[in-house]
């Protein structure tokens, strides 16, 4: 039988569990900062006490951009968003170190309103929200957005079967398709558009265009700081 005094106890206990708070990084349930970036349509960076955070937006999966419909899920995002304040409900980080989060751009729900305007699919491998799947079925009924294709692409299937692209056969494969496809082009300043600095990057392997390793090219075209109102 434990006879230590019962204030004792409930000290044993409580002073580990508050040393395991403090110890724990990372960001309150809840904050807010400037967007200061647009990746695609459904991640952006915002500034939070001068730090650069990239977020994704959760539970939705917007097209990539060199997808039909990847650059005006973007241009979508950046009219919501975009050099605004934004108030992030944290969910966790995702296998890529972004922030998941639910987020809010005048007060207005951006996870939602993506899917509302045919912008995204609800991202249902990792998310059973009733009502966000509400929205995608309303956008698909009345075909706004990426809904007004017959059959779209969604991007899960497509990062997939550019990964099948990757393996030896897909890269043979790829290389018989791409290569009368892919010109001579090795840097930003040769590029017109994003999605021809993508195309470049993930279908002819020209790595240059992607100096930081982050997986966006030729962020001065593909991120814009001032060019999204």
């Amino acid at each position: 039988m434990n006879t230590r005094p019962r204030w004792r106890r409930v000290l044993g206990l409580a002073v580990p569990l508050m040393l395991v708070s403090v110890a724990l990084p990372g960001f309150p349930a809840t904050w807010s900062g400037r967007v200061v970036a647009i990746h695609d349509g459904d991640t952006l960076t915002a500034l939070r006490r001068g730090r650069a955070v990239k977020i994704r937006l959760n539970a939705i999966d917007a097209p990539e951009l060199d997808q039909p419909y990847g650059q005006q899920s973007r241009k979508s995002l950046s009219a919501l968003c975009y050099d605004r304040q934004a108030t992030v409900e944290t969910i966790g980080d995702d296998k890529y170190e972004r922030l998941l989060a639910r987020v809010l751009c005048g007060g207005l729900d951006i996870n939602g309103e993506q899917l509302r305007r045919g912008m995204a699919w609800h991202y249902v491998q990792y998310s059973h929200d009733s009502g966000l799947q509400k929205l995608e079925d309303e956008a698909r009924s009345r075909r706004v957005g990426l809904w007004v294709q017959s059959r779209p692409e969604p991007p899960w299937t497509f990062r997939h079967s550019e990964d099948r692209d990757q393996s030896p056969a897909g890269s043979a494969k790829a290389r018989t398709i791409y290569s009368s496809l892919c010109g001579s082009k090795r840097h930003c300043g040769q590029m017109r558009s994003c999605a021809e600095a993508y195309f470049y990057l993930r279908r002819c392997g020209v790595t240059t265009l992607d100096g930081n390793r982050d997986g966006t090219p030729c962020e001065d075209l593909c991120v814009p700081r001032s060019s999204h109102h």
